[in-house]
């Protein structure tokens, strides 16, 4: 997979739908909301259905390892994108139909993913909540504890064993072909 470094420190945010999500994702990345990070689609054009479970998937994989620092959703509701995202340990996927919702899954519950309703959400909207939810940094003090807590549990539940066995089986080009994940590198500013 191909990295553009945009500077020191950039977020690497990796972006995916299934076929219901594409509208709003390629209105989003059409509108320079992501004009300051490294972004990763993931895309298959050769498909006019894809399943959402492969590109939740494979986004909570990178986010949950570490390659990507966090990422967006999108499929018919968010709902399974997002029940697909937090399956994965070290994730913690949000489904936002709002601003308030995006602002405080960053705030209280330092969501890493956010999970979009293509067919709930027009494209202002879903512009607006992600801005808010890019921009918005995790409050830690009270909530600091509580995801301490979402991690002992995550480390009862997962062994080392089972998360080594799906990284060896499910790593980034074992899910979809390098040649259907494309990089794109967005300098415009300013919502049309």
């Amino acid at each position: 997979m191909k990295r553009l470094v945009r500077g020191v420190g950039s977020m690497k945010i990796i972006l995916g739908s299934d076929h219901r999500g594409k509208r709003i994702r390629d209105w989003i990345l059409e509108h320079g909301v992501f004009h300051q990070y490294e972004i990763f689609v993931i895309d298959d054009p050769s498909s006019d259905l894809i399943d959402y479970p492969d590109v939740a998937a494979r986004a909570a994989f990178e986010v949950a390892s570490g390659l990507c620092d966090r990422g967006i959703l999108i499929c018919g509701t968010g709902i399974g994108m997002c029940v697909v995202a937090n399956k994965f340990p070290g994730v913690r996927a949000a489904p936002c139909h709002n601003e308030v919702a995006a602002e405080l899954s960053r705030k209280h519950n330092d969501a890493n993913i956010l999970c979009l309703a293509g067919d709930l959400l027009g494209e202002r909207s879903s512009l607006v909540i992600v801005e808010k939810w890019l921009a918005t940094p995790f409050d830690c003090g009270r909530h600091n504890n509580r995801i301490e807590k979402i991690k002992n549990l995550e480390s009862r539940n997962y062994s080392e064993s089972l998360t080594t066995e799906f990284s060896e089986k499910n790593h980034l080009e074992n899910f979809i072909p390098e040649s259907n994940i494309s990089t794109r590198k967005k300098d415009i500013s300013g919502v049309a």
